[in-house]
């Protein structure tokens, strides 16, 4: 859809002649080509469009806020979110954010905008191939996928905020089956960036037939105490569980593990934990963030140590702090909220990093865990977690039998706490990245 570069002014301008004292516009527009394999034929081929942007305004100390489609509603947009800004109670903490700059990051692949069908198609035959390829004892797929999108977001408020930019950004997934002697195992993997070359579809296909395979003989374990190898798969999923904890909308209202503990020493001295919207090619870097103040780096956890939250401009405000560039939103219909960008977990220090062997090496005894059913069910206010696992048991730095239905369970700032050494092979999924982690003394039962 063409859109007049001057229709965010003539939306904002339309907002302030009606009475509003400050005024936004948010304006997204995508295009997506979705597409699923199966048997080297396409399943599903998706090709689509979308365009939609959102007013938001501020009068006196009220908030109102609507969406549309069609650029053509203008003047109902404005009137609806002027009406809407007539309920709410007074609230001294809405503001929007002034002009504070715009990073110098490389989110835009010509790459994949330029990508044809043909060429998208290919890409994901590809990664169907290379699972059966791996290994004889694949026997099915579930869901050979491959995702392009190319995007454009423009911002404006009322205050001097001016962003404009385009991304994109494309994905691999694929679910495998392996199968021995009637018993079936799956492994899954997934890898996306903004750049096309970032993205193996081959490596995908390869990683998910491991880790199908690595399970094939799986049996329960008898219960203990010991130390966990977390694959940097589980390890994101367990980060994810945490990221909550960092935000200062839940930490605001109660709803954070980590409220009231800036400044404590709670997690293993082994391990940082940084937020940055400005790694290249990432998932979740960006110019600015979704209300347009200037993405950034910003180190949430070190030496222990519980260092920052992460604010957008409205939680700043009450919590008497400055926006970290944390708003996020989930589309154009959606008000702005606290966010991570990209949220990693590192060592302290690159001198500080192992290989999986060398892990593997300082295990006596205890389990690899290559796959975790459940982490989102973390209670993201105590930290509580028992989740399903399944990997393999090591002795002496030795695999010795695949394991199933084991559960491990704990506190997610006690397992941080117990991180021991940190892997040299930090992956992103999404924009979620971490490495292998040895974490010592966990409980685990059959």
């Amino acid at each position: 859809m063409k859109i007049d570069p001057g229709f965010p002014e003539e939306v904002l301008s339309g907002a302030l002649a009606k009475g509003a004292d400050q005024a936004e516009v948010f304006l997204r527009s995508s295009r997506n080509i979705s597409i699923e394999v199966k048997d080297q034929t396409v399943d599903s081929f998706k090709s689509s469009r979308s365009f939609g942007y959102s007013l938001r305004v501020i009068k006196d100390g009220r908030l109102g806020f609507s969406y549309s489609t069609d650029p053509l509603e203008i003047d109902a947009i404005v009137a609806r979110t002027i009406e809407a800004a007539r309920f709410p109670e007074r609230d001294d903490a809405l503001e929007l954010p002034d002009f504070s700059g715009v990073a110098d990051v490389d989110v835009f692949d010509p790459e994949v905008k330029g990508i044809s069908e043909a060429e998208a198609i290919d890409k994901v035959m590809l990664l169907e191939k290379s699972v059966y390829a791996e290994d004889e004892r694949i026997k099915k797929l579930r869901k050979a996928s491959g995702s392009f999108t190319v995007s454009s977001t423009t911002i404006v408020n009322s205050r001097s905020v001016r962003a404009e930019y385009a991304s994109t950004r494309c994905s691999a997934q694929v679910m495998a089956v392996a199968e021995k002697e009637g018993e079936s195992q799956i492994g899954w993997d997934y890898n996306g960036s903004r750049f096309l070359a970032d993205v193996s579809f081959e490596d995908v296909g390869r990683k998910a037939a491991r880790r199908a395979v690595a399970l094939l003989g799986s049996k329960k374990m008898t219960g203990c105490r010991a130390p966990v190898i977390l694959d940097n798969a589980v390890t994101v999923d367990f980060l994810g569980a945490f990221a909550g904890a960092f935000s200062s909308e839940a930490a605001q209202k109660g709803k954070s593990l980590l409220a009231g503990k800036l400044g404590k020493k709670l997690l293993s001295p082994a391990i940082r934990i940084v937020d940055s919207g400005i790694l290249r090619g990432a998932m979740g870097s960006s110019p600015v963030d979704d209300e347009g103040v200037c993405a950034q780096e910003k180190t949430l956890a070190r030496d222990g140590i519980i260092k920052n939250f992460l604010y957008n401009t409205y939680t700043a405000n009450k919590g008497r702090a400055v926006s970290t560039g944390n708003a996020v939103r989930s589309g154009f219909s959606s008000l702005p909220s606290v966010g991570v960008t990209n949220l990693f977990l590192a060592a302290s220090s690159s001198e500080q990093t192992v290989s999986i062997d060398r892990m593997f090496d300082m295990t006596a005894r205890g389990l690899y865990v290559l796959d975790a059913i459940g982490v989102h069910t973390a209670n993201p206010v105590s930290g509580e977690f028992s989740v399903g696992v399944s990997g393999i048991w090591l002795e002496n730095g030795k695999a010795v039998y695949p394991v199933r239905e084991a559960v491990i369970s704990g506190n997610l700032v006690d397992l941080f706490s117990r991180v021991e050494a940190v892997g040299n092979d930090i992956r992103f999924y999404g924009n979620i990245g971490a490495p292998t982690l040895l974490i010592v003394d966990i409980d685990i039962s059959a």
